[in-house]
């Protein structure tokens, strides 16, 4: 018995250490962990089974990717209803809804006021102008091929040349009108509305006292522009742990921009770049307040701004349940509007006839900003080069710019090229874009290329 007493701290020390490397999170956070587990399964499993049209096995393996506990889940899916739960042992319950048009939301205390939304009908998928390229089509099907012998789970590859489509491939069960999940990419997607209104002059880069809650503090000075380029200054915690301020955000709470608007203030505003998904809720908070503060009128907004002017018929993008637009995360959209999207940058602002938003702001949107840290950041946009001469992907032009998103989402564009290079998967670990383009790099530079016509 004495022995068994004098081991009995080192066993405990051994469990601790084997909890958190198997779970990846601390025991003191299972009651966390469980929530989010419960609503990442619900979230998740509810949008890919509705709006991305995966089957039951896709959507648990790709769950199964963030963490052990997600193979533990029961989740039911109630078609006639068109809600998904997820549940854990009883530990913890959660149910999100998919509404026509509108996507998924996680059901949290109460009615929404989603219920009475109507997305307008956009019609059927858009076709880009094709005029592929026998050379970028070999080159990114190999690069399918063998990124899925190689465990990388590529899913779609597109490329497009002076506006037009030169290539394009899927994996199985993918097809041009399948949707991806964008993650991250949403970030820029929520800058674009932004952009469009500073053209109407309804918002403007320069404005501070953003939030109520702001104005008796520091936080006060905190302007728009800060806000676009990461740099609020804001203590948002991103670590994507149980109990986060990202997690809490995303998969527990009824308001995602609620979570970011209560953190303080670390860095003097405009000071200190840090990737905050938080910071870009707060501009979809801005956007919702500016265009009319309510679901209708934010998703009109949506419909009139990008998704008419860019036939983007299969976007997606989904709210928090207080009607408020997930901006740092939930877009779904085909491998052709990601395209047209990055095509948007690429045209400084401009689709064909119409423009979404100020040539001078998508300038602003492609250049450093001025943090004492980090300057390869512009308005929700990952950069090449910042204000110095290091390049954060050496490889690739200078002049490279990025849309990019959890599992390895890129949208790449290069202006310097005319080309956009987009490819979605679900990709654990790093993606080497640089490398494993690079002969369809190579192939955009060729001159028979240059003659391929612009949209």
């Amino acid at each position: 018995m004495k022995k068994w007493f004098f081991w009995l701290p080192t066993i405990f020390v051994v469990f601790i250490l084997l909890f958190t490397i198997v779970l990846r999170f601390p025991p003191w956070q299972v009651g966390n962990a469980v929530k989010v587990a419960t609503g990442l399964g619900a979230k998740l499993a509810c949008s890919g089974h509705y709006v991305a049209g995966q089957t039951n096995d896709q959507i648990n393996s790709d769950l199964a990717s963030y963490s052990p506990v997600t193979h533990l889940l029961e989740i039911k899916n109630n078609s006639d209803a068109k809600t998904v739960t997820a549940s854990l042992y009883g530990l913890s319950v959660s149910s999100a809804r998919f509404r026509e048009g509108l996507g998924c939301t996680l059901d949290i205390e109460g009615s929404s006021p989603l219920n009475d939304v109507v997305m307008p009908d956009h019609g059927s998928f858009d076709s880009l102008a094709v005029n592929t390229n026998f050379s970028i089509q070999t080159g990114i099907e190999n690069i399918l091929i063998k990124d899925n012998e190689e465990g990388d789970d590529s899913r779609a590859i597109v490329v497009l040349k002076n506006g037009r489509l030169v290539g394009e491939v899927y994996a199985e069960p993918y097809s041009s009108e399948s949707r991806f999940l964008g993650w991250s990419m949403g970030k820029t997607v929520m800058s674009m509305l932004v952009g469009n209104l500073v053209q109407q002059n309804k918002l403007s880069l320069n404005d501070e006292q953003l939030f109520p809650q702001w104005l008796d503090d520091e936080r006060r000075a905190i302007s728009l522009e800060n806000l676009l380029t990461m740099s609020s200054g804001l203590a948002f915690d991103e670590t994507y742990m149980p109990g986060s301020d990202s997690t809490r955000m995303l998969f527990t709470e009824r308001s995602a921009s609620g979570v970011p608007l209560a953190s303080d203030l670390d860095y003097e505003p405009g000071t200190h770049n840090r990737y905050s998904s938080g910071t870009t809720n707060l501009l979809a908070r801005l956007v919702y307040e500016r265009t009319g503060a309510n679901p209708q009128a934010q998703y009109n907004f949506l419909s009139e701004t990008l998704i008419k002017p860019l036939n983007l018929n299969s976007l997606v993008f989904e709210s928090d349940e207080s009607g408020v637009l997930v901006g740092s995360s939930y877009i779904y959209a085909n491998g052709r509007d990601w395209a047209k999207l990055g095509q948007l940058i690429l045209n400084q602002g401009r689709y064909e006839n119409t423009r979404v938003f100020p040539q001078a702001y998508a300038q602003a949107m492609t250049s450093p900003n001025t943090s004492e840290n980090e300057g390869r950041y512009g308005y929700q946009l990952w950069l090449n080069r910042g204000l110095n001469k290091s390049l954060r992907w050496p490889s690739l032009p200078e002049d490279a710019v990025a849309m990019r998103g959890n599992r390895a989402q890129w949208v790449l564009i290069i202006p310097s090229m005319d080309a956009v290079i987009v490819r979605l998967g679900w990709t654990s670990g790093h993606y080497d874009i640089e490398n494993k383009f690079a002969d369809v790099l190579a192939s955009l530079k060729d001159s028979n290329l240059d003659n391929v016509g612009n949209r």
